[in-house]
């Protein structure tokens, strides 16, 4: 099984080729209906887009001018606010939509906002569009009062081109964080530190198109990972990096699983019984928030009792009533659940809540007994690049059905 491209780092770096103006190629460009709307928002904006094979774009960005983003493309994904750091950068002046993606609880947008009035701009929130002006960006030192990935991606894209030396204290240290600060130093930017705590950028004034490859998506591979162990497979899983994969690999050798490392591969060897652990999501190097919900399908499994500590978002546990559906004992009290392994799951329809919750349903529905119906799993596709394929292939009884014209559902034996 091969691990497509990260999908946290291209919808940051597709909006960075705005930077370039000019041609950028990107490959290991996951399918992923993210990347979709990315790509549509790019070519409203004017940009010239070309797909030169089904995993590699070609992005020539010289003639965009428009730097309003309407609701219609932006409320669809998270994301979409990395066109604000992105078109102050360049244009100093953004008109965004506020985001939209998974309802993960609050979430909001205040770091991103000290970030850019730190480096100068103004800005304005009317009509549920975010606004941005600046008449000159100038470097500053910026302390984020908490750890978040996405303020520290729109500070680097903002602070790029700005007049002198910015530096980021407590910034995110996560893979696509480093993954899109290696992108923007090939176009020409002065990047130090991406990956550690403090990140300093020296604004350049002059970018240049380039050819660039977007790391694996180590929450992919976490989530195919768990599903190997959860049916006692035996899975290698290629074109991936293992370091970026210890946190997942440590808790599952704890629980029981057999994982082998290899230079850009795992593999991995599921148990007859596994035994209970206690988890809390964390910011990177931490257990991935985005692993929880998959990791709890199979803490279902375990003998005894696990505890699920969400450290990251408020509303984390909603996929938790679609496995109590299909027999799993599970309760939740505020950022906590409490998961009393099962001797079996049992299929049933259920719902998929948010991206990483339908993968959730669709690892039980692999390791139930029976037939799951899992809807709304346009979803599961906002991240996962053909999951039902890449899963038949490894021995799955996976089938999607197309639903109407606004969902689908997924049959898993």
């Amino acid at each position: 099984m091969n691990i497509s491209g990260a999908k946290n780092a291209a919808v940051a770096i597709l909006p960075a080729t705005i930077l370039a103006g000019g041609v950028c190629v990107l490959e290991n460009v996951p399918q992923i209906n993210d990347v979709t709307i990315d790509l549509q928002i790019l070519r409203h904006m004017g940009a010239d887009v070309r797909l030169l094979d089904k995993s590699t774009i070609r992005i020539d960005t010289k003639h965009i001018k428009n730097t309003a983003i309407p609701y219609e493309l932006a409320r669809h994904i998270r994301a979409s606010y990395y066109f604000l750091g992105v078109l102050l950068s360049k244009f100093n002046h953004a008109k965004v939509s506020m985001p939209g993606g998974c309802d993960l609880g609050d979430r909001p947008i205040d770091q991103h906002i000290k970030c850019f009035k730190s480096l100068g701009a103004e800005y304005s929130i009317e009509h549920g569009m975010v606004e941005i002006t600046a008449d000159k960006l100038i470097g500053t030192q910026i302390y984020f009062d908490k750890v978040t990935v996405g303020a520290t991606i729109n500070a680097l894209l903002a602070a790029v081109k700005a007049d002198g030396l910015t530096i980021l204290e407590n910034a995110a240290k996560e893979p696509h964080i480093v993954d899109l600060a290696n992108f923007l130093n090939s176009m020409g930017a002065d990047i130090m530190g991406a990956g550690t705590d403090v990140i300093k950028i020296r604004g350049a004034k002059t970018f240049r198109g380039t050819d660039y490859t977007i790391i694996p998506d180590q929450i992919e591979a976490g989530t195919y990972m768990v599903a190997a162990a959860a049916t006692k497979g035996d899975v290698t899983i290629k074109n991936v990096i293992p370091k970026h994969l210890e946190p997942i690999t440590s808790k599952l050798r704890k629980v029981g699983a057999k994982v082998i490392e290899d230079d850009d591969s795992v593999r991995v060897i599921g148990a007859q019984e596994y035994e209970r652990t206690n988890i809390k999501t964390m910011p990177h190097p931490g257990f991935p928030t985005d692993m929880q919900p998959q990791f709890a399908a199979l803490l279902t499994l375990a003998r005894g009792t696990s505890i699920l500590t969400e450290g990251i978002f408020d509303n984390r546990f909603r996929y938790v009533d679609e496995l109590r559906r299909m027999g799993a004992d599970i309760s939740v009290d505020g950022k906590v659940a409490v998961i009393e392994g099962v001797e079996r799951l049992t299929g049933a329809p259920v719902k998929a809540a948010d991206l990483r919750a339908g993968a959730a349903l669709i690892i039980a529905g692999l390791s139930a007994q029976g037939v799951t119906n899992i809807e709304e799993i346009q979803h599961i596709e906002r991240g996962y690049e053909e999951m039902e394929v890449k899963l038949r292939a490894i021995g799955a009884d996976i089938v999607k059905r197309t639903v109407a014209e606004v969902g689908a559902i997924a049959k898993v034996v």
